[in-house]
């Protein structure tokens, strides 16, 4: 049975998903999920895209041990520094390095002829082997580059020190079988294939990644790349939930298998789906709400008699539980301390008693405690730690059929000053947006609003992610709260105070 390494870049390129805007604490904890979940290498960001970036990047890979860390370079000297600062401390530091070969970037985008391109890549390959003890190599938009290039490129990349050789999809357009052809090639057409792995990155355009991720594998890939539910550019990248799914139940078909802990699958896709706030829909596979819901009478009488008549996935191999109520409002601090260890949320001592607190609170109001409602009051906890630069004190809003809704807001802002506004709406929410609006000294477009519950029951927590223009800049906040206009109120200024957050950072780093 071959080993197929599992190579999650949902900090990376999963990160870049339209309005996706995790910040340091919120990576860092994705990047433990994700060490549970036992991947084998976390690409962790793009060291030289910003200070924020480096420092996400510097971080994960210090606490990170259990796999490797990687950050994305282009091939470019001083992208490799940054990054080789960024990783040296990791458990074993590794480059992701990339150059276009296809005629269209090489024309358009590099300007460079094919010889220069090879120049390129040997050049910033040989300099990256001397500081990282693996180098993983990427043909940007492999897929359309010609295939006696492709190998040629890669003959030499390997000559240089390449121990990793990625052949993405990039633009989610080729077809499982040409796919699966052009590593048929490779490995035939390259003399020094066999000293290197070789690896797959497949995006979802056209819908076929997973489709085009296991013809990689049957056709020698021993390396598979994805994002947790698929997020990532445009379409998003191939879901490493279920390519590991399926190549755990089809194993007898592909012979191969990962090392992943796949009853960590149905925790680690919750995590990511609060923290970048996109839904997972409720028929994706493996991990969506009606994966194992049987509505018609034939599959519900078929699975009562015999699961696996129209059920090859059980919950439990992926780690689905039913809610129920593991904690209330007489449990103690012993007890939910355990039980956040259980359920793999990781909170530093000191700040036990302070959440202990919020949930005594939480639990005098509510019937039911479920781990759903664990894991978002310690994200809601987290994300009170972000620099606020305005804080909600107070909202009232009056609603009627009859009466225009009005929202007064009091905030404190930058300078921890007062502020007062009230205005009107067509609806509550728009009046309690437009209230915020005034409170601010820029304009805010909302481009996105969604409201869900966490759990089930009429004083289920209302989670409130929002996705706004901030004087010109797209930015996405999430809140939450039992009431839904707090929790809307609480998503528009974490959006807000993310965008402002950004703007101090990018002011101290020009000053220096």
């Amino acid at each position: 049975m071959r080993r197929i390494n599992i190579f999650d870049t949902t900090l990376r390129d999963g990160e870049q998903s339209a309005g996706v805007n995790l910040n340091f604490s919120e990576k860092l904890e994705i990047a433990r999920q994700l060490e549970r979940l036992n991947v084998d290498i976390i690409e962790a960001g793009f060291p030289a895209a910003s200070k924020g970036d480096f420092a996400s990047v510097a971080e994960i890979a210090r606490q990170i041990k259990g796999c490797s860390v990687t950050g994305l370079a282009r091939s470019v000297l001083t992208d490799i520094d940054a990054a080789w600062e960024a990783l040296r401390h990791g458990a074993e530091p590794r480059l992701h390095l990339f150059i276009a070969t296809s005629p269209i970037h090489r024309v358009h985008k590099l300007k460079q002829t094919k010889a220069e391109v090879i120049e390129t890549a040997v050049r910033t390959v040989k300099y990256a082997a001397a500081k990282f003890p693996v180098i993983q190599w990427s043909a940007e938009d492999a897929c359309r580059t010609e295939l006696d290039f492709l190998a040629e490129i890669v003959e030499e990349v390997i000559k240089a020190g390449a121990k990793v050789i990625n052949i993405p999809d990039t633009v989610g357009y080729i077809s499982p079988q040409e796919y699966g052809q052009i590593f048929t090639y490779l490995r035939e057409h390259v003399p020094s294939i066999s000293k290197v792995q070789l690896s797959a990155h497949c995006h979802d355009d056209l819908g076929m990644s997973i489709a085009n991720s296991l013809a990689a594998v049957s056709a020698g890939a021993t390396q598979v790349e994805g994002t947790i539910n698929g997020i990532g550019e445009r379409a998003g990248n191939a879901a490493l939930e279920e390519f590991a799914v399926a190549l755990h139940i089809r194993k007898d078909f592909y012979q191969a298998e990962t090392g992943l802990n796949l009853k960590e699958i149905s925790r680690t896709s919750s995590l990511v789906s609060k923290l970048t706030g996109m839904t997972v829909p409720a028929n994706k596979a493996v991990v969506g709400r009606n994966a194992f819901a049987h509505e018609s009478g034939i599959h519900q009488d078929g699975v009562l008699k015999e699961k696996t008549t129209y059920e090859i996935i059980s919950p439990e191999l992926v780690g689905l539980q039913n809610n129920s109520m593991v904690l209330g409002k007489h449990s103690g601090r012993h007890a939910f301390r355990n039980r956040l260890n259980e359920i793999g949320l990781t909170v530093p001592e000191q700040d036990i008693n302070k959440l202990f607190s919020v949930f005594k609170e939480l639990a005098d109001r509510k019937k039911e405690m479920t781990d759903d409602d664990l894991v978002a009051i310690i994200l809601e906890e987290k994300l009170s730690k972000e620099q606020q630069y305005y804080r909600l004190d107070s909202i009232q809003v009056q609603y009627g059929t009859n009466q225009v809704p009005t929202a007064t807001v009091t905030l404190f802002g930058c300078q921890n000053e007062k502020i007062q506004e009230a205005s009107t709406g067509s609806g509550s929410i728009e009046a309690l947006y437009n209230t915020l609006e005034n409170c601010m000294e820029e304009k805010a477009s909302l481009l996105d609003y969604r409201i869900q519950s966490v759990g089930a029951g009429r004083d289920a927590l209302a989670q409130v992610y929002v996705k706004l223009d901030f004087g010109g800049v797209e930015t996405s906040g999430r809140g939450l709260a039992q009431d839904v206009l707090e929790a809307s109120a609480k998503a528009y200024l974490n959006a807000v105070n993310r965008v402002l957050y950004m703007e101090e950072t990018k002011k101290i780093a020009v000053n220096g």
